[in-house]
C-alpha cells in the first residue's frame, strides 16, 4: 500500500518477521500446513494488521491452516505486543495470498500464447499474398489491352 506511513511500514515488517518465527517455532497445531508469511500491512493508526500467507498443499491444507492461524491469533498478537513494545497492539487478520495462483495462471497464459504464435508462424511461412503481384493500379496507355 503506497499510502502507508514509514512507521506503519516498519511495524508491518516487524510483525511479518515475528509471526513467521512464531509459526515456525511455537505454534504446534496439527492443522497448520507448510506456511510462508509473504507480507504484512498495518493501518496508519497502527490499530490493525493484515498478514498475508501462502500454504503449500491442497485445499484441505489451506483450510486447516486458516483455522489454525485464526485459533492462534491471540497468542500471536500477544507476542507481537511483547516484541514491538507499541502502546496498542494491532489486531491481526490473516489472508491467504493469491499471488502464487495468479502467477501460475499468467505463466499458463504466456505458454499458450507462445504456442499459438509458433503455429501462426509455421502457417505464415509458406503463405503468399492474395491478388496481383503489383497491387497498385497503373494508368493504361492508349492501345494497351485492358486485360
Amino acid at each position: 500500500m503506497s499510502d502507508e506511513t514509514p512507521r506503519a511500514r516498519r511495524l508491518a515488517d516487524r510483525i511479518k518477521v515475528i509471526v513467521a518465527e512464531m509459526i515456525e517455532r511455537r505454534i504446534k497445531d496439527p492443522r497448520l500446513g507448510f506456511v510462508t508469511v509473504t507480507d504484512a500491512y498495518v493501518t496508519n493508526d497502527l490499530r490493525e494488521a493484515t498478514v498475508f500467507y501462502t500454504v503449500l498443499g491442497d485445499v484441505r491444507d489451506q483450510e486447516g491452516t486458516a483455522i489454525a492461524l485464526n485459533s492462534a491469533k491471540g497468542l500471536l498478537r500477544s507476542e507481537v505486543g511483547k516484541q514491538t513494545g507499541v502502546r496498542y497492539t494491532p489486531s491481526l487478520e490473516f489472508i491467504a495470498d493469491a499471488m502464487p495462483e495468479n502467477a501460475r495462471h499468467i505463466e499458463e497464459l504466456i505458454a499458450a500464447t507462445k504456442k499459438s504464435d509458433e503455429k501462426l508462424q509455421k502457417r505464415a511461412a509458406g503463405a503468399q499474398f492474395a491478388g496481383d503481384p503489383d497491387p497498385y493500379r497503373v494508368p493504361r496507355e492508349e492501345g494497351q489491352d485492358p486485360s
